[in-house]
């Protein structure tokens, strides 16, 4: 039974963020933004927001095909490719930077909606497409966490992926404001220089401590079991 609860929830979430891709890239269409980066525009690609649902549709493509021809075991002896590309996958990037683009997003949406998402865009953006980006990725990674146990990659190696991945980001926003003159996200543009350093500072700390965030909770969750079974597997010494 927890097997086919795995697996129906990976086939579950591949297919909302398949499905996600799908209508972003081939349906969605907003008008006031056609001819905004008129000089340079990179599409959908521009947004953190999408290379994380990218992110998201090929961890659970990966999560399925381990639950196909890998193991959920909570600690396998010589755990198949699978399974440590699943565990390096959603320790370094599916988790953080799934809770870092649904925490930030709706932050600012709470102090001003404006800056990520304005009023005039609702007509052409479906609510539940909005939810699907930014609330219900927060809500798979944690189930994830929640029903398969992983082992944890080496801090610096997880740690260096992720920061490999937003600055990557971050360079490329820089390439697009370069190239066409304008910033991805309108809350750039009431920053200063400095305040953007600061900005910027920030929001790649608070991604670093969401790693820790991550590795922290499975090990509450699933720590203890990872002591029963390294205990249960060592040689009876009074015998």
């Amino acid at each position: 039974m927890p097997h086919v609860l795995n697996t129906l929830v990976h086939l579950v979430s591949l297919a909302a963020y398949s499905f996600t891709l799908y209508y972003a890239f081939n349906v969605l269409y907003i008008p006031a933004l056609a001819n905004t980066f008129s000089k340079f525009d990179p599409g959908q690609f521009k947004y953190l927001t999408m290379w994380n649902v990218i992110l998201q549709t090929i961890f659970f493509l990966i999560c399925l095909l381990n639950d196909l021809f890998g193991t959920n075991a909570v600690n396998p002896k010589k755990p198949p490719f699978t399974r440590k590309l699943k565990d390096y996958f959603h320790a370094s990037l599916g988790f953080p930077v799934a809770m870092f683009v649904g925490v930030t997003f709706w932050v600012l949406m709470f102090v001003d909606r404006e800056l990520v998402l304005p009023k005039a865009l609702d007509p052409y953006f479906p609510w539940w497409l909005n939810h699907l980006m930014h609330t219900v990725i927060m809500v798979t990674t944690v189930i994830e966490m929640l029903i398969v146990p992983r082992q944890y990659p080496k801090r610096s190696r997880g740690l260096g992926i992720l920061i490999s991945f937003m600055l990557t980001y971050l360079v490329w926003i820089h390439v697009i404001y370069y190239k066409s003159g304008i910033w991805v996200y309108p809350v750039m543009d009431v920053l200063s220089q400095p305040l953007q350093i600061v900005f910027f500072a920030v929001l790649l700390t608070f991604c670093m401590i969401l790693y820790f965030v991550g590795e922290t909770l499975n090990n509450i969750i699933w720590g203890k079991k990872y002591v029963a079974v390294a205990e249960s597997v060592q040689p009876d010494l009074k015998t």
